[in-house]
């Protein structure tokens, strides 16, 4: 099957010789695909009687919709009602869970003290997170205590935070009215993009989205900067939290820091250290002194972490990525310049080891950890996994950046690194470049962007201004623009179940058909975010994939998905596919993909292949049980086909053709 409609999806789907102009249902059509996630059953008539500009203005302004449709689907998300500190608490950080289960870092050292005391001299050191320092004993214990806290705090396992990310996004794209500001959230989080499987980058996404991109989807593109700037999300994606000026002064967050340094080099405590860990532990000076020699030979990954200072990550994203574009004319000499700019911009409480521990624990950990935070100068009013500045990190000397000098003191450095980025023709044209990629095709004309980046510049970075320039351009309903897209997997998994007035839940098993589809919203390691042109998603292998999830769609395979196939139902194969076309594809149809069609009605279907669960598990040291594996190899279960093979065949091949896999 595959091999039969590749050639016609490498090449145009709707080639026109005579280039005939568009007609009123095709713009109408080319509007819902570009402003949108696809037409619904009945969706051209409505626009067609309200009247394509008036939609097109419509979606420019969505707080003039009504969206209960879609904020009733996804009510039951919860973590999207939370705050970070909420999230943190409530689907805690494993690391807080076994920091309790040790009793803190003073029990922690007192058990393996004593763990070191019984140690033969001379035997290698065991550690705590050694995976072969527990017996298994030892590990039920554990994960006895780790239910037992669930339990008794109603705690919910962070491993459901990206389900319920990715599944807010697949919802609001199928049921919003708001079309054109899903696709542009869609656009922005790969433009500002963050992944959710680095660390604790998933705990900050739901704030992310709903604070930052959602809330400046249509807004002013500085707004979006700034937001994703300080946004934690950003900063410990990129390691910017980190930042710190090597001409800053100690820490005094960093004492604990300091003594395991000295305590490592020196292979003892000062005394007075001594006497105090004596006190709080009960342990005796033999116990001690083992210690330090222990951990003074042990190979200790805090002994391996590199020193701080300036993080150039940020910086670099920031101009290639973000404003100025990879040919945008800075230098590796503004890059560190723009990075000493941001220093001190940082997160408190990063991994969120502190609200969790105000949930969980009876007191004790979480004072140590407020008078910690106070210490290292944290603002009182800052709770965990939230955004401040750090004066004591930042590097106060005058910066030059692009042959501006850039001197205001303090956080005030950064924002205005933002303000000469922001402002600059090559940020203008680099998104109207990327617009042009999105709304109009892979290589737009110089012609084009620079009208677009005209009015993005003029607007100073108004996205609807931005936007309306571009959706008012000639070339926006040219000939050759209608269907000049090819969907990325997203956009096709989302419009299948539009076009066929399909419902969903965005169950674990959808999500992971999307897995195996290649693209799941916050997924992409790189910081660039998922490419948007057809030579990215285009392969035989996509292809197949393609034809997989059509038919799982279509077959009612996914749990917690269903279509109803009776309008396309008839006696006849033939009749079942001309209804197919005249209702997904508004009959609009090359005579090649016909032609490929009505050979494929005579041959079976491919079997429909599972994909993987979205289930993002954490690893927890010494948490699994045997044989257990982790959530991204456990298969989804696909329910048994449902419907007239003859019809679901028939939707299948159609979803499959090049006319709908483009936009």
């Amino acid at each position: 099957m595959a091999a039969l409609l590749a050639p016609a999806m490498m090449l145009r789907a709707d080639v026109r010789s005579s280039a005939k102009p568009l007609s009123d249902e095709q713009k109408i059509i080319h509007v819902l695909n570009r402003l949108g996630f696809g037409a619904r059953p009945g969706e051209v008539a409505k626009v067609k009687a309200m009247g394509l500009q008036k939609y097109i203005d419509q979606q420019l302004n969505p707080a003039s919709i009504d969206d209960s449709m879609a904020e009733a689907k996804v009510k039951g998300l919860e973590v999207f009602n939370m705050s970070t500190a909420e999230v943190f608490a409530k689907y805690p950080n494993p690391g807080a869970l076994l920091r309790q289960i040790e009793g803190g870092r003073v029990a922690q050292a007192n058990a393996q003290a004593k763990k070191s005391a019984a140690t033969p001299v001379g035997a290698p050191a065991v550690t705590q997170q050694d995976p072969d320092a527990m017996t298994k004993e030892e590990q039920k214990e554990r994960r006895d205590k780790i239910q037992e806290i669930y339990a008794k705090y109603d705690l919910k396992p962070a491993a459901q935070l990206v389900p319920q990310i990715v599944g807010n996004r697949v919802l609001r794209a199928v049921y919003s009215e708001k079309q054109l500001q899903e696709v542009m959230v869609d656009f922005w989080q790969n433009h500002f993009n963050v992944f959710s499987g680095k660390a604790a980058v998933r705990w900050y996404i739901p704030s992310y989205e709903r604070d930052v991109l959602r809330k400046n989807a249509l807004g002013n593109f500085k707004d979006l900067v700034v937001g994703t700037a300080q946004h934690p999300a950003m900063l410990f994606f990129l390691d910017n939290y980190e930042s710190v000026s090597p001409n800053a002064g100690p820490q005094a967050n960093a004492a604990g820091a300091r003594m395991l340094e000295t305590m490592l080099k020196n292979g003892k405590l000062p005394k007075q250290a001594r006497e105090r860990l004596k006190a709080q532990t009960g342990v005796t000076d033999e116990q001690i002194d083992q210690r330090l020699k222990d951990m003074k030979t042990a190979q200790n990954p805090q002994q391996q972490r590199p020193k701080r200072g300036i993080n150039e990550n940020y910086a670099r994203e920031l101009m290639e990525l973000h404003t100025l574009g990879v040919d945008g004319g800075y230098t590796q000499a503004d890059i560190i310049e723009v990075a000493k700019a941001f220093t001190g911009w940082t997160i408190s409480d990063p991994r969120g080891y502190r609200r969790a521990a105000a949930s969980t624990i009876d007191g004790t950990e979480e004072k140590r950890l407020a008078r910690v935070q106070r210490l290292a100068g944290i603002p009182d009013d800052v709770d965990s996994g939230e955004f401040y500045f750090n004066a004591r990190w930042h590097d106060p000397n005058p910066k030059k950046v692009l042959g501006e000098t850039v001197n205001e003191g303090g956080v005030k450095d950064g924002l205005k690194v933002i303000d000469i980025l922001v402002s600059k023709p090559q940020t203008a044209k680099f998104i109207a470049r990327k617009l042009a990629n999105k709304f109009i095709s892979d290589n737009p004309s110089e012609a084009l962007v620079g009208r677009v980046a005209d009015a993005f510049q003029k607007s100073k970075g108004d996205i609807k201004t931005t936007l309306k320039a571009l959706f008012s351009d000639k070339e926006f309903f040219a000939p050759e623009t209608y269907r000049a897209k090819i969907k990325s997997p997203f956009e096709l998994a989302v419009s299948s179940i539009r076009a066929l007035g399909g419902n969903t839940n965005a169950s674990p098993a959808f999500l992971a058909m999307l897995n195996k589809l290649g693209e799941v919203p916050y997924g992409y390691q790189a910081p660039t975010g998922y490419p948007d042109t057809a030579e990215d998603w285009v392969n035989t292998g996509a292809l197949l994939e393609r034809l997989n999830f059509a038919v799982a769609i279509a077959s009612n395979r996914i749990p917690g998905t269903r279509v109803d196939l009776k309008d396309f139902s008839t006696t006849d194969k033939v009749k079942s596919l001309d209804r197919a076309i005249a209702e997904i594809l508004d009959g609009d149809i090359s005579a090649a993909t016909k032609a490929n069609l009505m050979k494929q009605l005579e041959q079976p279907l491919p079997d429909v292949k599972a994909g993987k669960e979205l289930t993002d598990e954490l690893e927890v040291p010494n948490m699994r049980t045997p044989g257990q594996q982790g959530g991204q190899n456990r298969q989804a279960r696909l329910l048994n086909p449902t419907g007239n093979p003859d019809v679901f065949k028939a939707v299948s091949l159609v979803l499959g053709t090049p006319e709908f896999q483009r936009q």
